[in-house]
This record gives C-alpha cells, structure tokens and sequence, in this order.
C-alpha cells in the first residue's frame, strides 16, 4: 500500500500541500497521471458530491477535464493546464478535505484534519490488474517507448453511465459487464469512422464537422462520434434525428445535464427534411428505400462522408429475374435474399461513385447484434469522373439491370428525377 508517510511532525503543513501540487505536477509533465478525485467536499454547493479531475488534449493543448459529481446531475468543464492547477490548488483544505491522486506507478493522498492540517501519504503501486480490451476501463500505459496508444473513446465520459453503458465501482467508471459487446461494436465504429474523417480532410484541428445521424436511436453512436470529434480538438456539430419522441427527449437530457456543446437530438425523418449543409451524413439500419433517401439526403447536402448500414432490402428482390446461369445457386431463397442484398448494394455503390465519391462496401460489427454488418461507405473525391469513367459506370449500372431483370432502385431514380443521371 503507502510506503511512506510525510506526517506533520516531519514536514510544515505548507510544505505537505506544496510537495503534493509538486507531485501533481510532475506527473503530468511526465504523462505518468492517472486520475485525482477529490473528496469529503465542505464548499458552499451542499449538492457536490466530488471531483474528479484527467487530462486530455484539447486542440492539440494539453488540458485538464473536471467532471463535477452532483447529487442529481454531472457537469463537465475543461481548463487549460494552469488554468485547473490553478483551481485545484485553491480546492485543497478549502471547499474539498481529501484528495487521492493515481499514478503510474504510485498513489498519493493528502488529507485534512477538522483543524485543517493536512497529511500527505504517497505509496508504491502495482501495475493495474487485468486487460483494459472489452472492459473499457481506463488504464495508464507504462511509460516509455512502450507506452500504448490510448482510446478514441473514455468510458469516464459521463454520458456513457447515463446511456447504461458504465456504471462505478469504488469512485471509477466502469463497464457494465452486459455492454462488452457493444463497447466493443462502437469502438469498432469510430475506428472506421475517424479513418473516414481524416481520408475527408476533415481532420485538421479547429475544423466545424456538420454532421446528422439519422435514425439515431438511444444515441450510443450519436454521443460516441461528438465525443470523438471533441477529442481530436474538431468543432462538431452533431444532430441526432429519430422518429421516437421518447429516444429525442432522452438524448437531449443528457446533453442538458452535461453541459455538451455542439450536441442534439431532434424529431425526424430523413424523407421528410428540407436541404440541410453537412459534412457527415450518418444513417445505420435505415429500412429499405430509407436508405436510398439518406444517401439522397447526403448527396444533396454536400456530405464529404456518407455512411449507411442498409437494412431489410426489399425494392430489388421481388424484381429479380433469375439468370439462366444463377438457377441453381437461386433456387434457394436464403441464396436468393444474399444475392438481392448485394446487387442492391452494389447498385448503390456504382450511384455514389458516379457522384464522385470513392465507395467502399465493407463490414462492420453490427451494432444491434444482427447479421446485417455491411456498411457502404462514401467518400467524397477531390475532382468529379472524367467523362470516360461515368461512360463505364453508366453502362455497369445498365448490364447489372439488364442481366437481373431490374425495372428500378430507388436511389437511382431520385437521381434521374433530379436530372444528375441521363433520363431512359
């Protein structure tokens, strides 16, 4: 546990809360910070219940994040460095009597006595035990060269206790056991999405990103791609839109009670709104032809990016006429039912390259525990398909018809309305 212990016979109390700031400091100068809560609050706000303090980088700064437990809600304010030293500093012996700072490799504790003379204790500590993985439970790397590369998420954030997503033990967030999974299907998520910001040129810090999640449900992903975009020191301006009143009025309940800027949730259907300027354009298990509107909602809208998990393909396979060839592979209906959903997808593929995006259709875990994994995934080109590429693509679009029997694809044909494809 504690290996020593400056007492105050040894040391002048001043000297005891300069040497814990010290320590603080040094730790992280030395990236070796871990956590520092403060406890046993005696300020004047009688709702506080604690404080907890980590570091972050802000706009490529590096910044200290205070999350303010209250009885009934959370807030979350960010400092500069010296800023939060500052605030810590003026804290101590103050409006909070206990403070416990974690570290890579010691633990320290400074408390005060009712008369207000304080008592620093700093000990060794092991390595922490088990893997972070799945659990999602924040661990300090070991210094050095071997020092891991953190997160794109913090299962500290507040949010994620609120969403069911982590609850505490002994003063620390902590996955919910039952959440393994999904942690894992949304940190699977932000990967491939902060890959698609930076290959936008979305990246570059400061830089406002307009985005819309359509069909954002409970919002894990919603809250998941603003608090990503927050930590690469971006400007989001994420809006979730949901057709269920109850999962709106969630949402922006808990961006009410955390104080997050940038952040909302909004009653909606992608096939019902007006032109809308954007960025990203996010819509996953959209039903059908929903997903066709979406990728038309994200075309109009100027979207560098344009992510859609389809779902429930039902337009193109009632059409589809089996090639002789494909008999009897098609005979089949699970057989039939994969070849629709490819065909359809593909078809969509080819539409948002002739729109001059790269497109890739690729798979994701699938964030429902569904066997619908497959994302398109959309990226907009620096220049338009020479007339020569569009000729090919065209006719890609046409033989696929052709060969299947197809009359129509929804998002093809609200393309052709808008004049962006030559009319039959």
């Amino acid at each position: 546990m504690f290996s020593s212990l400056v007492s105050p016979d040894s040391a002048a109390p001043s000297d005891e809360r300069q040497r814990f700031m010290r320590l603080l400091r040094t730790a992280l100068v030395e990236r070796r910070f871990q956590r520092l809560l403060l406890g046993r609050h005696e300020g004047a706000d009688a709702s506080i219940e604690r404080l907890t303090v980590r570091d972050i980088e802000l706009r490529g700064e590096h910044a200290l994040s205070f999350l303010w437990r209250h009885q009934t809600k959370d807030i979350t304010k960010n400092h500069s460095l010296d800023e939060g030293l500052a605030l810590i500093d003026g804290l101590l012996g103050r409006d909070f009597m206990q403070a416990h700072l974690d570290t890579v490799g010691e633990e320290v504790q400074l408390r005060f006595s009712r008369k207000g003379k304080p008592l620093l204790q700093v000990g060794k500590r092991g390595a922490p035990a088990g893997d972070a993985g799945e659990a999602g439970e924040a661990r300090a790397a070991p210094a050095g060269h071997d020092r891991s590369k953190p997160r794109d998420l913090a299962i500290e954030s507040p949010f994620w206790r609120e969403l069911g997503v982590s609850h505490e033990v002994k003063g620390q967030a902590v996955l919910v056991p039952a959440m393994a999974r999904k942690w894992k299907q949304i940190n699977k998520f932000i990967e491939i999405f902060g890959a698609a910001v930076r290959n936008a040129g979305l990246a570059e810090r400061g830089t406002a990103v307009r985005l819309a999640d359509f069909g954002s449900g409970k919002g894990y992903l919603t809250f998941a791609m603003h608090d990503y975009l927050q930590r690469q020191g971006l400007a989001p301006r994420v809006q979730g839109v949901e057709l269920k009143q109850d999962m709106v009025a969630l949402g922006n309940a808990a961006v009410a009670r955390h104080g997050l800027q940038g952040l909302s949730f909004e009653h909606g259907d992608v096939r019902e709104r007006g032109d809308q300027p954007l960025d990203v354009m996010v819509a996953l298990h959209a039903c059908d032809i929903a997903t066709d509107y979406a990728m038309h909602f994200g075309l109009r809208s100027g979207a560098r990016i344009i992510m859609c998990a389809p779902c429930c393909h039902k337009e193109i396979r009632p059409q589809m006429t089996t090639p002789a060839a494909l008999r009897p592979l098609l005979q089949h209906g699970i057989h039939l039912g994969q070849e629709a959903e490819m065909v359809t997808d593909s078809l969509r593929a080819l539409l948002l390259e002739l729109m001059g995006y790269d497109t890739q259709v690729i798979e994701f875990i699938a964030l429902e525990h569904t066997s619908k994994n497959k994302m398109v995934l959309a990226i907009k080109r620096a220049q338009e398909p020479t007339a020569a590429r569009r000729a090919e693509l065209l006719g890609q679009l046409d033989e696929i018809k052709r060969f299947y029997g197809l009359r129509g694809q929804a998002l093809e044909t609200l393309l052709r309305v808008e004049g962006k494809l030559p009319h039959l």
